[in-house]
């Protein structure tokens, strides 16, 4: 999957007529009850909060009962604080069991219990009712790619956290400061981040294969195999890896370290760019191997060569969990590095 699914939307417009049909949806929110499965724990003296982001700064005055998330993984945040968002996003990538929703949060909502979360279908863009129809009192997208328009109306309904800098670029310890800051639980986000860290330590010391080898995540049509496209060091992918569990990046992620662009392409002609790549990942099935080892240029990588190729099933939730977030972590981390060390075991 060379792009999500949510990077490619269209913004959606911002009409007056829209405006004001986002006002007439924001009725006053309801209480949801400071004992109800899911209500916000936070203190009420945490407030107000402000959060700086791309677009400025938000001030969330009092403590947010019904949050809502858009875009990738945000919802966890609440999730894996105690909190059942009244929307988020819905899955439209790896789920398992078409419900639109991820196993490892299936399984933080059946433990919260509590109503089940609104899912808004990103898959056409921002869906500005359905938000404005669960009346949240916080919109929360640190990671994501809200546009200037998308926030501006957003805002209408309710106050939003957006990315702090670029675009779809923020690591998992930054969402969850951020978001976490919002609900008013800044120190049980810090603690998050902890255990999450321990996680991370752990599931390497597993996998010890992978310490200080050079993952590249690429993508490689198997109709066309004239290019090979590469994750940068602002996705979560590769960023994860580096930032959180130490790998070094490969000599052309390193080189375009500074690139805000989350994907970039290199002709197989040439090839020799991945001469360093100890660990070559992309998307597909086992018989894109053969593909790969098949074509002149392309097996002229050594990784491809011998065979430390690394596939991820394609639409799976193994495959998504390479995108790290707060519950896929402890979910599946060690079973996801186990997948990226074997070919360094065989």
């Amino acid at each position: 999957m060379p792009v999500r699914t949510s990077r490619l939307l269209a913004a959606a417009g911002t009409a007056a007529a829209l405006a004001l049909s986002l006002a007439a949806c924001a009725t006053p929110a309801a209480d949801s009850g400071s004992d109800s499965a899911g209500s916000n724990p936070a203190d009420d003296s945490a407030f107000p909060v402000t959060v700086e982001h791309v677009y400025g700064e938000t001030t969330i005055e009092e403590k947010p009962e019904r949050v809502a998330t858009i875009a990738w993984a945000n919802h966890e945040v609440p999730l894996a604080l105690g909190i059942v968002p009244v929307g988020m996003s819905k899955a439209s990538w790896g789920d398992d069991d078409d419900n639109g929703i991820l196993p490892w949060v299936e399984e933080k909502l059946d433990e919260l219990g509590g109503e089940e979360p609104v899912l808004f279908d990103e898959s056409d863009g921002i869906d500005y009712e359905a938000v404005a129809d669960t009346n949240p009192d916080v919109i929360l997208a640190s990671y994501s790619g809200l546009t200037q328009e998308e926030y501006d109306t957003l805002s209408k309904i309710a106050p939003v956290v957006a990315y702090p800098e670029v675009a779809w670029g923020t690591p998992v310890d930054e969402m969850i400061e951020m978001n976490s800051k919002a609900l008013g639980l800044e120190a049980e986000g810090d603690a998050l981040i902890e255990d999450l860290h321990a996680d991370a330590e752990a599931a390497l010391e597993a996998n010890s294969a992978l310490k200080d080898k050079k993952v590249l995540f690429a993508y490689v049509d198997p109709t066309d195999l004239s290019q090979v496209g590469y994750y940068t060091a602002i996705d979560t992918r590769p960023g994860y890896l580096n930032d959180d569990l130490g790998l070094p990046l490969p000599s052309i992620v390193e080189e375009n370290a500074d690139s805000t662009e989350f994907y970039l392409t290199v002709s197989s002609e040439q090839a020799d760019t991945f001469d360093d790549v100890d660990v070559f990942v992309t998307y597909g099935d086992d018989s894109l191997i053969a593909t790969l080892q098949a074509d002149p240029l392309l097996s002229k990588i050594p990784a491809v060569a011998e065979g430390r190729i690394a596939i991820l099933p394609d639409a799976t939730p193994i495959a998504a969990s390479a995108n790290p977030s707060p519950l896929s972590i402890p979910w599946g981390l060690s079973d996801y590095l186990a997948l990226l060390a074997a070919p360094l075991t065989k």
